[in-house]
Protein backbone atom coordinates (compact mmCIF):
# COMPACT_ATOMS: atom_id res chain seq x y z
CA UNK A 1 0.00 0.00 0.00
CA UNK A 2 1.00 3.15 -0.78
CA UNK A 3 2.22 5.74 1.94
CA UNK A 4 -0.58 8.45 1.52
CA UNK A 5 1.01 10.62 4.40
CA UNK A 6 1.82 14.14 4.00
CA UNK A 7 5.93 14.95 3.94
CA UNK A 8 6.97 16.20 7.39
CA UNK A 9 7.20 20.35 7.46
CA UNK A 10 10.71 21.52 7.14
CA UNK A 11 11.60 24.13 9.86
CA UNK A 12 14.75 26.04 9.54
CA UNK A 13 15.31 28.42 12.61
CA UNK A 14 18.68 30.96 11.09
CA UNK A 15 20.18 32.06 14.71
CA UNK A 16 20.55 30.16 18.21
CA UNK A 17 20.86 32.53 21.47
CA UNK A 18 17.80 32.43 23.68
CA UNK A 19 15.42 33.19 21.18
CA UNK A 20 16.37 30.15 18.68
CA UNK A 21 16.82 27.93 21.17
CA UNK A 22 13.34 28.75 22.49
CA UNK A 23 11.65 27.91 19.58
CA UNK A 24 13.49 25.13 19.00
CA UNK A 25 12.80 23.66 22.42
CA UNK A 26 9.19 24.23 22.13
CA UNK A 27 8.55 23.03 18.54
CA UNK A 28 10.38 19.98 18.69
CA UNK A 29 8.89 18.60 22.05
CA UNK A 30 5.05 19.43 21.24
CA UNK A 31 5.65 18.98 16.48
CA UNK A 32 8.36 16.36 17.02
CA UNK A 33 6.80 13.85 15.43
CA UNK A 34 5.46 15.80 12.54
CA UNK A 35 8.32 18.67 11.56
CA UNK A 36 11.79 18.45 10.94
CA UNK A 37 13.67 21.05 12.76
CA UNK A 38 17.42 22.80 11.45
CA UNK A 39 18.67 25.39 13.73
CA UNK A 40 21.61 27.39 12.20
CA UNK A 41 24.44 29.25 14.57
CA UNK A 42 27.67 30.53 15.02
CA UNK A 43 29.50 30.26 17.57
CA UNK A 44 30.98 33.64 16.31
CA UNK A 45 27.64 35.49 17.21
CA UNK A 46 27.22 35.82 21.30
CA UNK A 47 23.57 35.79 22.74
CA UNK A 48 22.64 39.03 23.59
CA UNK A 49 21.61 39.25 26.97
CA UNK A 50 20.16 42.99 27.48
CA UNK A 51 17.81 41.17 30.05
CA UNK A 52 18.14 38.33 32.43
CA UNK A 53 14.69 38.82 34.04
CA UNK A 54 11.66 37.01 33.16
CA UNK A 55 8.07 37.30 34.29
CA UNK A 56 5.77 34.04 35.82
CA UNK A 57 4.43 32.99 32.46
CA UNK A 58 8.27 31.61 31.68
CA UNK A 59 6.86 28.75 34.23
CA UNK A 60 3.90 27.76 31.98
CA UNK A 61 6.61 27.43 28.62
CA UNK A 62 8.50 25.73 30.76
CA UNK A 63 5.94 23.08 31.47
CA UNK A 64 5.28 23.16 27.67
CA UNK A 65 8.74 22.05 27.49
CA UNK A 66 8.86 19.88 29.79
CA UNK A 67 11.59 21.08 31.99
CA UNK A 68 12.55 20.44 35.33
CA UNK A 69 12.66 23.79 37.41
CA UNK A 70 15.31 22.70 39.81
CA UNK A 71 17.67 21.33 36.83
CA UNK A 72 16.81 24.73 34.63
CA UNK A 73 17.63 26.50 37.90
CA UNK A 74 20.96 25.30 38.54
CA UNK A 75 22.02 24.74 34.89
CA UNK A 76 21.43 28.58 34.82
CA UNK A 77 22.70 29.98 38.00
CA UNK A 78 18.53 31.04 38.80
CA UNK A 79 16.92 32.87 41.43
CA UNK A 80 13.60 33.77 42.29
CA UNK A 81 11.82 37.03 41.11
CA UNK A 82 8.94 37.86 43.18
CA UNK A 83 8.55 41.57 41.04
CA UNK A 84 10.80 44.93 40.43
CA UNK A 85 11.85 47.41 42.46
CA UNK A 86 11.82 50.70 41.25
CA UNK A 87 13.12 53.64 42.60
CA UNK A 88 13.70 57.29 41.59
CA UNK A 89 11.03 57.04 39.22
CA UNK A 90 7.82 59.47 40.25
CA UNK A 91 10.36 61.59 42.35
CA UNK A 92 14.04 60.82 43.82
CA UNK A 93 14.07 59.35 47.02
CA UNK A 94 10.82 57.13 45.88
CA UNK A 95 10.58 53.29 45.70
CA UNK A 96 7.65 50.94 45.11
CA UNK A 97 7.55 47.45 44.09
CA UNK A 98 5.72 45.76 41.02
CA UNK A 99 4.94 42.44 42.42
CA UNK A 100 3.54 39.47 40.65
CA UNK A 101 0.97 38.82 43.04
CA UNK A 102 -2.81 39.75 43.73
CA UNK A 103 -3.24 42.95 45.69
CA UNK A 104 -5.88 42.39 48.05
CA UNK A 105 -9.49 40.60 47.93
CA UNK A 106 -11.79 42.20 45.03
CA UNK A 107 -15.85 41.54 45.35
CA UNK A 108 -17.42 40.87 41.83
CA UNK A 109 -18.79 45.01 41.95
CA UNK A 110 -15.34 46.45 42.11
CA UNK A 111 -11.89 45.63 42.17
CA UNK A 112 -9.74 45.93 45.51
CA UNK A 113 -8.29 49.45 44.89
CA UNK A 114 -11.74 50.92 45.17
CA UNK A 115 -12.18 49.27 48.79
CA UNK A 116 -8.27 50.21 49.70
CA UNK A 117 -8.71 54.09 48.23
CA UNK A 118 -12.35 54.25 50.42
CA UNK A 119 -10.32 52.61 53.23
CA UNK A 120 -7.56 55.55 53.08
CA UNK A 121 -9.71 58.43 52.84
CA UNK A 122 -10.73 57.15 56.00
CA UNK A 123 -7.54 56.68 57.90
CA UNK A 124 -7.73 52.67 58.24
CA UNK A 125 -5.34 51.11 55.44
CA UNK A 126 -1.85 50.81 55.17
CA UNK A 127 0.15 50.95 52.02
CA UNK A 128 -1.36 48.70 49.12
CA UNK A 129 1.89 46.26 49.20
CA UNK A 130 0.51 45.67 53.18
CA UNK A 131 -2.35 42.70 51.24
CA UNK A 132 -0.07 41.19 48.78
CA UNK A 133 1.80 38.22 49.38
CA UNK A 134 4.37 38.37 46.77
CA UNK A 135 4.82 42.19 47.93
CA UNK A 136 5.77 41.27 51.33
CA UNK A 137 7.64 38.10 50.44
CA UNK A 138 9.84 40.46 48.03
CA UNK A 139 10.01 42.94 50.57
CA UNK A 140 11.26 41.16 53.59
CA UNK A 141 13.25 38.79 51.08
CA UNK A 142 11.93 35.36 51.53
CA UNK A 143 11.07 32.89 49.56
CA UNK A 144 9.49 29.32 49.49
CA UNK A 145 8.01 26.99 46.65
CA UNK A 146 6.24 23.66 47.52
CA UNK A 147 3.51 21.80 45.70
CA UNK A 148 0.84 23.27 48.09
CA UNK A 149 2.06 26.85 48.28
CA UNK A 150 0.29 29.05 45.86
CA UNK A 151 2.65 32.06 45.03
CA UNK A 152 3.38 34.05 41.79
CA UNK A 153 7.25 33.85 41.21
CA UNK A 154 9.33 34.00 37.75
CA UNK A 155 13.35 33.86 37.97
CA UNK A 156 16.45 35.95 37.17
CA UNK A 157 19.08 33.93 34.94
CA UNK A 158 22.27 33.57 33.22
CA UNK A 159 21.02 34.19 29.08
CA UNK A 160 24.10 32.46 27.66
CA UNK A 161 23.65 29.19 29.90
CA UNK A 162 20.33 29.47 29.30
CA UNK A 163 20.22 29.06 25.63
CA UNK A 164 23.11 25.92 26.51
CA UNK A 165 20.53 24.66 28.28
CA UNK A 166 17.65 24.70 26.10
CA UNK A 167 20.07 23.78 23.21
CA UNK A 168 20.71 20.44 25.00
CA UNK A 169 16.95 19.55 25.81
CA UNK A 170 16.57 20.27 22.12
CA UNK A 171 19.42 17.95 20.33
CA UNK A 172 18.34 15.36 22.29
CA UNK A 173 14.59 16.44 20.77
CA UNK A 174 15.90 15.42 17.54
CA UNK A 175 16.97 19.27 16.35
CA UNK A 176 19.63 19.30 14.19
CA UNK A 177 22.61 22.37 14.87
CA UNK A 178 23.83 23.30 11.95
CA UNK A 179 27.35 25.53 12.66
CA UNK A 180 27.93 28.37 10.52
CA UNK A 181 27.19 32.01 9.24
CA UNK A 182 24.46 32.69 6.73
CA UNK A 183 26.02 34.11 3.32
CA UNK A 184 23.19 34.66 1.22
CA UNK A 185 19.37 33.92 1.40
CA UNK A 186 18.38 32.55 -1.51
CA UNK A 187 14.18 32.83 -2.84
CA UNK A 188 11.88 31.50 -4.96
CA UNK A 189 11.57 33.20 -8.32
CA UNK A 190 7.97 32.89 -8.24
CA UNK A 191 6.54 33.20 -5.16
CA UNK A 192 9.25 35.92 -3.37
CA UNK A 193 9.16 32.60 -0.29
CA UNK A 194 12.34 32.22 1.38
CA UNK A 195 13.68 28.53 -0.12
CA UNK A 196 16.92 28.48 1.31
CA UNK A 197 19.89 29.76 3.57
CA UNK A 198 23.72 29.51 2.01
CA UNK A 199 26.35 29.32 4.30
CA UNK A 200 30.30 30.81 3.95
CA UNK A 201 31.07 27.34 4.22
CA UNK A 202 29.43 26.39 0.99
CA UNK A 203 26.45 24.54 3.16
CA UNK A 204 22.55 25.12 1.83
CA UNK A 205 19.67 24.39 4.41
CA UNK A 206 16.44 24.52 2.56
CA UNK A 207 13.20 24.57 4.08
CA UNK A 208 9.44 25.47 4.01
CA UNK A 209 9.43 27.47 7.30
CA UNK A 210 11.91 29.68 8.56
CA UNK A 211 12.34 31.20 11.74
CA UNK A 212 14.26 34.22 11.86
CA UNK A 213 16.08 34.67 15.57
CA UNK A 214 18.95 36.44 13.79
CA UNK A 215 18.61 39.54 16.18
CA UNK A 216 18.44 43.07 15.58
CA UNK A 217 19.98 42.30 11.90
CA UNK A 218 16.38 40.77 10.87
CA UNK A 219 18.13 39.24 7.77
CA UNK A 220 15.12 37.20 6.80
CA UNK A 221 12.40 39.38 7.85
CA UNK A 222 13.75 42.85 7.74
CA UNK A 223 16.78 42.78 5.60
CA UNK A 224 15.27 39.74 2.63
CA UNK A 225 11.34 40.06 3.03
CA UNK A 226 11.94 44.05 3.30
CA UNK A 227 8.79 44.21 6.34
CA UNK A 228 9.56 47.62 7.61
CA UNK A 229 10.52 48.72 11.39
CA UNK A 230 7.98 50.74 12.68
CA UNK A 231 9.76 53.10 15.30
CA UNK A 232 8.29 53.90 18.67
CA UNK A 233 11.35 56.31 19.63
CA UNK A 234 8.86 59.12 20.13
CA UNK A 235 7.60 57.58 23.41
CA UNK A 236 10.85 55.36 24.76
CA UNK A 237 13.81 57.46 23.63
CA UNK A 238 16.19 55.04 24.83
CA UNK A 239 18.80 53.51 22.31
CA UNK A 240 21.58 52.53 24.18
CA UNK A 241 22.59 50.24 27.21
CA UNK A 242 25.80 49.11 28.77
CA UNK A 243 26.21 46.21 30.89
CA UNK A 244 28.93 44.40 32.91
CA UNK A 245 28.65 41.52 35.24
CA UNK A 246 30.13 41.74 38.93
CA UNK A 247 30.96 39.00 41.59
CA UNK A 248 27.89 38.79 44.32
CA UNK A 249 28.99 40.61 47.36
CA UNK A 250 25.53 40.25 49.46
CA UNK A 251 23.13 37.62 49.34
CA UNK A 252 20.40 37.38 45.97
CA UNK A 253 18.04 39.34 47.04
CA UNK A 254 14.04 37.97 44.93
CA UNK A 255 13.14 41.17 42.84
CA UNK A 256 15.11 43.13 40.31
CA UNK A 257 16.17 46.36 40.96
CA UNK A 258 14.87 49.52 38.77
CA UNK A 259 17.13 52.58 39.39
CA UNK A 260 15.99 56.17 37.67
CA UNK A 261 18.68 58.44 36.74
CA UNK A 262 18.82 61.77 34.90
CA UNK A 263 19.00 60.50 31.71
CA UNK A 264 17.68 56.95 32.11
CA UNK A 265 17.45 53.85 34.50
CA UNK A 266 20.04 51.22 35.25
CA UNK A 267 19.31 47.37 36.44
CA UNK A 268 20.90 44.91 39.26
CA UNK A 269 19.96 41.61 38.89
CA UNK A 270 21.32 38.95 41.28
CA UNK A 271 22.47 35.72 40.21
CA UNK A 272 23.51 32.93 42.58
CA UNK A 273 26.93 34.17 42.26
CA UNK A 274 26.92 37.03 40.44
CA UNK A 275 24.88 40.23 39.59
CA UNK A 276 23.92 41.22 36.43
CA UNK A 277 24.23 45.11 36.07
CA UNK A 278 23.28 47.83 33.59
CA UNK A 279 22.74 51.17 32.43
CA UNK A 280 19.81 51.88 29.88
CA UNK A 281 20.07 55.91 28.22
CA UNK A 282 19.41 58.18 25.58
CA UNK A 283 22.44 58.90 23.75
CA UNK A 284 20.34 62.32 23.66
CA UNK A 285 21.35 63.36 27.10
CA UNK A 286 24.06 61.13 27.88
CA UNK A 287 27.26 60.11 26.05
CA UNK A 288 28.56 56.76 26.26
CA UNK A 289 31.67 57.59 27.98
CA UNK A 290 29.68 59.31 30.80
CA UNK A 291 27.19 56.19 30.71
CA UNK A 292 30.20 53.68 30.95
CA UNK A 293 31.67 55.96 34.30
CA UNK A 294 28.63 56.33 35.82
CA UNK A 295 27.87 52.50 35.56
CA UNK A 296 30.84 51.43 36.77
CA UNK A 297 30.95 53.82 39.81
CA UNK A 298 26.95 52.24 40.63
CA UNK A 299 28.24 48.94 40.92
CA UNK A 300 28.70 46.40 43.99
CA UNK A 301 31.42 43.75 43.72
CA UNK A 302 34.14 43.17 41.19
CA UNK A 303 33.58 43.57 37.65
CA UNK A 304 33.80 40.09 36.62
CA UNK A 305 33.39 41.40 32.16
CA UNK A 306 34.47 44.71 30.73
CA UNK A 307 31.31 47.10 29.87
CA UNK A 308 29.45 45.76 26.97
CA UNK A 309 28.12 48.44 24.96
CA UNK A 310 24.92 47.75 22.92
CA UNK A 311 22.28 49.95 20.51
CA UNK A 312 18.66 49.74 19.41
CA UNK A 313 15.71 51.30 18.36
CA UNK A 314 12.56 50.73 20.14
CA UNK A 315 9.54 49.56 18.18
CA UNK A 316 8.38 46.73 16.25
CA UNK A 317 8.36 44.93 12.44
CA UNK A 318 5.10 45.98 10.56
CA UNK A 319 4.35 42.32 10.45
CA UNK A 320 6.20 39.57 12.57
CA UNK A 321 4.78 36.79 9.95
CA UNK A 322 5.50 37.56 6.16
CA UNK A 323 5.26 34.88 3.83
CA UNK A 324 7.09 31.84 5.06
CA UNK A 325 9.29 33.41 7.42
CA UNK A 326 8.37 34.30 11.33
CA UNK A 327 10.33 36.81 13.39
CA UNK A 328 11.30 35.68 17.09
CA UNK A 329 12.82 38.07 19.59
CA UNK A 330 15.13 40.56 18.07
CA UNK A 331 14.27 40.48 15.18
CA UNK A 332 10.53 40.77 15.23
CA UNK A 333 11.39 44.44 17.39
CA UNK A 334 12.49 45.58 20.98
CA UNK A 335 11.04 46.61 23.83
CA UNK A 336 13.50 47.97 26.68
CA UNK A 337 13.88 45.27 29.42
CA UNK A 338 12.50 47.75 31.67
CA UNK A 339 8.92 45.14 32.98
CA UNK A 340 11.52 42.13 31.73
CA UNK A 341 9.02 41.16 28.72
CA UNK A 342 11.65 39.78 26.28
CA UNK A 343 11.74 36.38 26.95
CA UNK A 344 7.95 36.26 27.55
CA UNK A 345 7.76 37.70 24.15
CA UNK A 346 9.92 34.97 22.36
CA UNK A 347 7.96 32.53 24.40
CA UNK A 348 4.84 33.24 23.65
CA UNK A 349 5.58 34.33 19.85
CA UNK A 350 6.50 30.23 19.37
CA UNK A 351 3.74 29.33 21.99
CA UNK A 352 1.63 30.97 19.45
CA UNK A 353 2.62 29.54 16.08
CA UNK A 354 2.52 25.72 17.51
CA UNK A 355 -1.09 26.64 17.74
CA UNK A 356 -1.22 27.95 14.69
CA UNK A 357 1.49 26.04 12.74
CA UNK A 358 1.12 26.16 9.10
CA UNK A 359 0.94 22.48 8.20
CA UNK A 360 -0.03 21.59 3.98
CA UNK A 361 0.50 23.26 1.24
CA UNK A 362 -1.28 26.54 -0.74
CA UNK A 363 -1.46 29.98 1.31
CA UNK A 364 -1.62 30.67 5.08
CA UNK A 365 -2.52 34.35 4.36
CA UNK A 366 -4.96 34.13 6.79
CA UNK A 367 -2.83 32.61 9.66
CA UNK A 368 -0.72 34.89 8.88
CA UNK A 369 -3.11 37.51 9.86
CA UNK A 370 -4.34 36.77 12.57
CA UNK A 371 -0.52 35.74 14.24
CA UNK A 372 0.35 39.44 13.69
CA UNK A 373 -3.32 40.88 14.59
CA UNK A 374 -2.22 39.10 17.57
CA UNK A 375 0.77 39.76 18.03
CA UNK A 376 0.64 43.31 17.59
CA UNK A 377 -1.59 43.89 19.86
CA UNK A 378 0.22 42.26 22.27
CA UNK A 379 3.16 44.52 21.85
CA UNK A 380 1.54 47.33 22.00
CA UNK A 381 0.19 46.67 25.66
CA UNK A 382 3.31 45.93 26.74
CA UNK A 383 4.37 49.02 24.72
CA UNK A 384 2.08 51.18 26.54
CA UNK A 385 2.87 49.87 30.48
CA UNK A 386 6.54 50.68 29.92
CA UNK A 387 5.45 54.12 28.40
CA UNK A 388 3.50 54.60 31.61
CA UNK A 389 7.00 54.99 34.19
CA UNK A 390 8.31 57.26 31.78
CA UNK A 391 5.40 59.76 31.11
CA UNK A 392 3.30 59.34 34.44
CA UNK A 393 6.55 61.06 36.83
CA UNK A 394 6.91 64.24 39.02
CA UNK A 395 10.70 64.65 38.07
CA UNK A 396 12.01 67.72 36.49
CA UNK A 397 15.68 67.72 37.78
CA UNK A 398 16.99 67.27 33.87
CA UNK A 399 15.85 67.88 30.17
CA UNK A 400 15.23 63.90 29.84
CA UNK A 401 12.44 63.96 32.33
CA UNK A 402 11.04 67.13 31.18
CA UNK A 403 11.00 65.99 28.30
CA UNK A 404 9.21 62.45 29.04
CA UNK A 405 6.39 64.54 31.40
CA UNK A 406 5.53 66.69 28.44
CA UNK A 407 5.06 63.71 25.24
CA UNK A 408 2.08 63.01 23.51
CA UNK A 409 1.06 59.48 24.49
CA UNK A 410 -0.43 56.93 22.58
CA UNK A 411 -4.52 57.31 22.91
CA UNK A 412 -4.59 53.88 24.16
CA UNK A 413 -2.58 54.61 27.19
CA UNK A 414 -4.22 58.07 27.35
CA UNK A 415 -7.40 56.73 27.44
CA UNK A 416 -6.13 54.28 29.92
CA UNK A 417 -4.76 57.00 32.35
CA UNK A 418 -7.99 59.00 32.20
CA UNK A 419 -9.87 55.97 33.21
CA UNK A 420 -7.98 55.59 36.19
CA UNK A 421 -7.50 58.97 36.94
CA UNK A 422 -11.27 60.10 37.04
CA UNK A 423 -12.77 56.62 38.16
CA UNK A 424 -9.87 54.27 39.85
CA UNK A 425 -10.88 51.92 37.27
CA UNK A 426 -8.32 49.27 35.96
CA UNK A 427 -8.57 46.46 32.71
CA UNK A 428 -6.75 43.90 31.55
CA UNK A 429 -7.67 43.63 27.70
CA UNK A 430 -7.45 40.68 25.43
CA UNK A 431 -3.98 40.04 24.35
CA UNK A 432 -2.65 42.65 27.84
CA UNK A 433 -0.05 40.38 29.59
CA UNK A 434 -0.30 42.83 32.36
CA UNK A 435 -2.67 42.48 34.97
CA UNK A 436 -5.12 44.40 36.74
CA UNK A 437 -3.01 44.03 39.59
CA UNK A 438 -0.37 44.99 37.55
CA UNK A 439 -1.62 48.68 36.48
CA UNK A 440 -2.62 49.32 40.30
CA UNK A 441 0.89 48.64 41.46
CA UNK A 442 2.74 50.70 38.83
CA UNK A 443 -0.57 53.84 38.63
CA UNK A 444 -0.48 54.18 42.77
CA UNK A 445 3.91 53.49 42.36
CA UNK A 446 3.89 56.61 40.01
CA UNK A 447 1.70 58.60 41.91
CA UNK A 448 -0.87 58.58 39.47
CA UNK A 449 -3.87 59.27 41.74
CA UNK A 450 -7.66 58.71 41.39
CA UNK A 451 -9.91 61.66 41.55
CA UNK A 452 -12.93 59.31 42.65
CA UNK A 453 -13.65 55.66 43.20
CA UNK A 454 -16.66 52.97 43.59
CA UNK A 455 -18.40 53.58 46.96
CA UNK A 456 -18.68 49.77 47.88
CA UNK A 457 -16.60 50.32 50.90
CA UNK A 458 -18.72 52.94 51.97
CA UNK A 459 -21.23 50.63 52.91
CA UNK A 460 -18.73 48.78 55.00
CA UNK A 461 -19.02 50.15 58.82
CA UNK A 462 -15.53 51.70 59.10
CA UNK A 463 -15.03 49.21 62.27
CA UNK A 464 -15.25 45.83 60.28
CA UNK A 465 -13.56 47.63 57.04
CA UNK A 466 -10.69 48.32 59.32
CA UNK A 467 -10.42 44.88 60.81
CA UNK A 468 -11.49 42.92 57.20
CA UNK A 469 -7.84 44.90 55.98
CA UNK A 470 -6.20 44.29 59.38
CA UNK A 471 -6.85 40.60 59.39
CA UNK A 472 -5.59 40.21 55.54
CA UNK A 473 -2.78 42.32 56.69
CA UNK A 474 -1.80 39.68 59.68
CA UNK A 475 -2.22 36.49 57.84
CA UNK A 476 0.16 37.61 55.36
CA UNK A 477 2.68 38.66 57.76
CA UNK A 478 2.43 35.20 59.69
CA UNK A 479 3.14 33.27 56.21
CA UNK A 480 5.70 35.38 55.04
CA UNK A 481 7.35 35.16 58.56
CA UNK A 482 7.82 31.07 58.51
CA UNK A 483 9.46 31.51 55.02
CA UNK A 484 12.87 31.11 54.53
CA UNK A 485 15.15 33.79 53.05
CA UNK A 486 15.43 33.85 49.36
CA UNK A 487 19.03 32.65 49.30
CA UNK A 488 18.94 30.22 51.91
CA UNK A 489 16.01 28.21 50.15
CA UNK A 490 17.82 28.29 46.47
CA UNK A 491 20.93 27.40 48.25
CA UNK A 492 19.31 24.40 49.41
CA UNK A 493 16.50 23.76 46.50
CA UNK A 494 18.74 24.45 43.33
CA UNK A 495 21.94 25.31 43.65
CA UNK A 496 24.45 26.24 40.96
CA UNK A 497 26.24 23.72 38.86
CA UNK A 498 29.76 24.56 37.40
CA UNK A 499 30.09 25.82 34.65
Amino acid sequence: MTDRSPARTRVVIAGGGTAGWCAAAALSKQLGALIDITLVESDEIGTVGVGEATIPTVRSFHTLCGIDEREFMAATQATFKLGIAFENWARPGDRYLHSFGVVGKSTWMADFQHIWLEARRQGIAGPIGDYCFEHQAADAEKFYVSDAAKISYAFHLDATAYARFLRSISERQGVRRVEGRIARVEQHGETGDIAALHLENGTVIAGDLFIDCTGFRSLLLGQTLGVPYVDWSEWLPMNAAQAVQTEAVRPAVPYTRAIAHDAGWRWQIPLQTRVGNGLVYSTDYLSDDAARDRLLGAIEGRPLTEPRQLRFTTGRRARLWERNVVAMGLSSGFLEPLESTSIHLMMIAVTRLIQMFPFGMGSHQALADRFNAISIAELEGVRDFIILHYAATQRDDSPFWQRCRSMTLPDSLRARMTLWRESAQAFQAGEDIFRVDSWIQVMLGQRVEPQDWHAVARMIPPPRLAESLRDLKQQIDRAVGQMPHHADFVAGYCPARAA
